[in-house]
């Protein structure tokens, strides 16, 4: 164990903070593009396409990598959908998968030609008063979830998403009033997984429901797919088992029914690893026998650790050279927010810190920038794409305090 001077083995860290500002995120292209190909590859069925679930990032610039890579994309509101098509996904590409959206909503998505999935009878209602004899996506809530943190299990009886799969022939009932066509059904049973049974036993009950409703020409397996945040203790996801097992099943449901279109939705492996965010030692001190490093990397730009207790490694860029050495106490790593929550890591063995130190919060590339805030009139930061061809881009500018109120 020791110092890091890098991020992603390319770009000395004090030298991207000095130049672009700290905290900052700084995504990495080649990882983007590789973690696009796993997720392409990940099944031999040939008529299997990926949705990239733009909530995990939804910056432009990587929105147009993803897209170039042949990934279509999930968009969850009218802003979504927006950036999507400024990053150059065409209507047929989107899929607007919205819970609890307004008729205003579901009107953005008509009028621009995209596929609608809703989850729940009055969604589907509603759809079916706006865009009535369209075609439409059921999501189904399964009554089983799964996830790291309750906050991210997204099926099962106390989940908000989805229609009931007893519901379902009422669903059908109300599509028929309006003369729809549903032509998918999907779900989400939660996120982060790194185990593939809980995942294929749910693509197995969806697929049974498919083979009730003879319309129905795509399935969409959901997302969730985990990565591994604790280095060296947790094991990635096997792609290979997991795509192995999801072709065995699909070839198997075609052989007794039909032929369909199979889609999976991820969001954070696609985008997690290949982002990192880069910030700065601000204060050092010793409170009751606990450490406490105080940063510039507070809840409002990675709200991640204080929402769903989630943990990231993080490592220190010292800003002089010298002797490593790690703390003999629990140590806290701590943001600059007027919160007692505002806690980026606790309990953690950790080297010894100074002031003026840099520090790299690895796998902050999904639900980082994308869930951060303006909370206590903080700025929000830039964002650099590390290129492919070895060039640094800016992708988006930090604000300003002139940013925080313009007329």
């Amino acid at each position: 164990m020791g110092f890091e001077k890098l991020v992603f083995s390319k770009e000395a860290v004090h030298e991207l903070l000095r130049e672009y500002g700290s905290p900052l995120y700084v995504y990495d292209e080649e990882t983007l593009r590789k973690r696009c190909q796993e997720m392409k590859n990940l099944m031999k069925y040939p008529l299997f396409r990926v949705n990239y679930s733009a909530k995990a990032n939804t910056n432009v610039e990587l929105l147009k990598i993803i897209c170039s890579e042949g990934l279509d994309v999930d968009g969850m509101s009218p802003g979504e959908m927006h950036l999507e098509m400024k990053a150059g996904f065409s209507s047929d590409r989107i899929t607007f998968i919205g819970n609890n959206v307004s008729r205003n909503e579901l009107q953005f998505a008509v009028n621009q030609d995209i596929l609608v999935s809703v989850d729940s009878l009055s969604q589907l209602r509603l759809l079916g008063e706006i865009n009535r004899g369209g075609r439409v996506c059921l999501r189904i809530n399964p009554g089983i979830g799964a996830g790291h943190h309750d906050k991210v299990i997204t099926g099962g009886k106390k989940a908000k998403f989805g229609i009931a799969i007893e519901d379902l022939n009422l669903a059908q009932d109300i599509a028929a009033n309006y003369d729809m066509t549903i032509i998918g059904l999907n779900h989400h049973i939660g996120s982060l997984f790194l185990e593939s049974k809980a995942y294929v036993e749910a693509a197995a009950g969806i697929l049974e429901l498919a083979a009730t409703l003879p319309s129905v020409e795509m399935v969409d397996l959901g997302g969730g797919f985990g990565i591994p945040y604790r280095h060296g203790i947790e094991s990635r996801l096997d792609l290979a088992v997991l795509g192995n097992e999801l072709d065995n099943l699909v070839e198997d449901w075609v052989a007794s029914h039909r032929s369909i279109n199979i889609r999976t939705e991820p969001g954070r492996y696609v985008v997690a690893e290949c982002g990192a965010l880069l910030g700065t030692v601000t204060a050092v001190k010793e409170n009751y026998n606990t450490f406490f490093i105080g940063t510039d990397i507070g809840f409002n730009t990675l709200v991640r650790p204080v929402m769903y207790d989630s943990y990231h490694e993080i490592s220190v860029v010292p800003q002089e050279d010298r002797p490593y050495q790690e703390y003999d106490k629990a140590v806290y790593v701590v943001g600059q927010i007027c919160e007692s929550g505002d806690i980026l890591a606790h309990d953690r063995v950790f080297p010894c810190c100074q002031e003026g130190d840099a520090l790299i919060v690895h796998d902050a590339g999904a639900y980082g920038f994308t869930m951060a805030s303006n909370y206590n009139s903080r700025p929000l930061p830039a964002e650099i794409l590390l290129e492919k061809n070895g060039g640094i881009r800016l992708i988006r500018k930090a604000q300003t305090l002139e940013d925080l109120w313009k007329d």
